[in-house]
């Protein structure tokens, strides 16, 4: 492995994603994916959206490290789409995906990422924002869609790297990658450094 000062770690992304397990392969670091149940992924009402994913993160790295040994290094994500100050993340159903979509049409929204590196000793965390820019899109474009594809898993209902993604997305500021769910640019220099 190219980043020697993980060797001693067995690295866990707790995440059931297949888009981070692919994304965290790419950057050639090996892990063990686990997915843990039960853990309640509620954050104070109050809370200004853009730290909800950082938090949400956060969460999720404490109940990890609560079931495994000392010679681990989880890896947390949370991404979350907001769109004029509302939080959207996975749709209930098709119907709700439906409406999510064209909620996004023709507006700006910002894909935010927060990602916790933890072991018992060592805590790393930080918050990846994207801008994206949707095209305006017709009710039946956000239904072939929703009916093509599998949107229920992903936060504001689309994943930018599927069709929804080449027809919507006018223009992007900031990390692609950010946008599928793991800022990989910012978790490798972080991951260089931990």
């Amino acid at each position: 492995m190219l980043l020697k000062n993980l060797d001693k770690y067995r690295i866990i992304l707790g995440s059931k994603s297949p888009r981070r397990r692919e994304l965290l392969h790419m950057i050639r670091v090996p892990f063990e994916s686990v997915v843990l149940t039960g853990i309640k992924e509620e954050y104070p009402a109050d809370m200004d959206p853009e730290e909800v994913p950082l938090y949400l993160s956060n969460l999720k790295a404490n109940a990890y490290l609560e079931r495994f040994e000392k010679n681990v290094l989880i890896i947390t994500a949370d991404t979350l789409v907001i769109c004029e100050g509302r939080i959207m993340g996975k749709p209930r159903d098709e119907e709700d995906a439906v409406k999510m979509l064209i909620s996004l049409s023709d507006k700006k929204h910002h894909v935010v990422t927060g990602v916790t590196l933890a072991t018992h000793r060592q805590r790393t965390e930080f918050t990846v924002c994207t801008d994206v820019k949707f095209a305006s899109i017709t009710e039946d474009e956000a239904r072939y869609y929703v009916n093509n594809f599998s949107p229920l898993d992903k936060a504001g209902a689309y994943g930018i790297q599927e069709w929804i993604g080449g027809v919507a997305v006018e223009s992007i500021d900031g990390s692609f990658y950010n946008v599928m769910g793991l800022p990989v640019h910012k978790l490798y220099q972080e991951l260089k450094n931990f």
